[in-house]
């Protein structure tokens, strides 16, 4: 075996163990919950930049920061990292982007 199935086969191994509830040498990541209306104000977006920027739709945004749902799964992990390094994030978005006038909301968001 190649060593690149060999750490398949022992990452998946540790999956396993770790779905069972056995200790496993691999870190385990959870997001914590945050504050969608923070971190939104933080980057000084209103709902329909910031929602458009990171792909979220508006409906959910409020939702999201009225309280009556929470971000979950890869949202919550954006999240996480939006509200840490916001503008290594609206950098990496914007290098990809074709929408022009969504990247100069993302340059101007990324300024403030």
């Amino acid at each position: 075996m190649n060593e690149a199935v060999k750490s398949i086969k022992q990452g998946l191994l540790e999956a396993i163990d770790h779905a069972n509830g056995k200790p496993v040498k691999a870190v385990v990541h959870k997001p914590e919950f945050i504050d969608v209306q923070t971190v939104r104000k933080k980057v000084g977006m209103t709902q329909a930049e910031f929602a458009a920027s990171f792909g979220v739709s508006l409906g959910t945004l409020r939702h999201w920061e009225r309280g009556d749902r929470r971000p979950r799964g890869p949202a919550l992990v954006l999240l996480n990292v939006v509200a840490r390094e916001p503008k290594a994030v609206l950098n990496a978005l914007s290098k990809s982007e074709p929408n022009k006038s969504l990247h100069r909301t993302r340059q101007k968001a990324a300024r403030r």
